[in-house]
């Protein structure tokens, strides 16, 4: 598993907490959280608490200031570790909440489930194996959701109302 080191301000300055595991609210250890340092690993970020809201995705790196540099309106408030996976890719995405609608099996990236699957939309997966992020527009841009093996009945009840999936990419970096 990776390491990630969190600075209370830009730059690596002030207080900091390291972790090695997922931690749901950050304000339990620093006021606020607007620099970082993965020093190994992969990580998904957030700028709500409980895994929720605007989200990136950091690799082993330094990030001196947070908010700039991912264009983000607030602190990084929650981090999910990234395993690494070793094996195959699967997810079916349906076109509707409830794992209802048109029904698609993925087993590799998909840049527009429009022109590729005759999907318009993505409401609901499930994640059979790997780990995926998903995209609001084709081409792997706009805001993203990381998803792990589980079901995901309805992206609006998980906080992403109004956000339309529109490509998917597995997460295969040796993080």
């Amino acid at each position: 598993m990776g390491r990630i080191i969190f600075y209370e301000d830009r730059n690596f300055q002030g207080r900091h907490y390291e972790t090695s595991s997922d931690c749901p609210e950050l304000t339990s250890y620093l006021s606020r959280c607007h620099s970082c340092k993965v020093e190994s690993g992969c990580c998904m970020v957030y700028d709500r608490p409980n895994y929720m809201g605007n989200q990136h995705l950091l690799r082993k790196g330094e990030y001196a200031d947070y908010m700039s540099m991912m264009g983000m309106s607030d602190c990084i408030r929650s981090c999910r570790m990234i395993p690494n996976h070793r094996g195959q890719y699967r997810m079916r995405i349906y076109e509707r909440e409830n794992f209802g609608g048109q029904m698609k099996e993925l087993n590799d990236d998909c840049d527009n489930i429009q022109e590729r699957h005759r999907m318009s939309e993505c409401q609901s997966c499930n994640v059979m194996d790997g780990h995926w992020l998903m995209y609001e527009q084709p081409h792997f841009r706009g805001r993203m959701m990381y998803l792990r093996p589980g079901e995901y009945r309805s992206f609006r009840e998980m906080g992403m109302s109004g956000t339309r999936f529109m490509s998917m990419k597995r997460i295969m970096d040796m993080c």
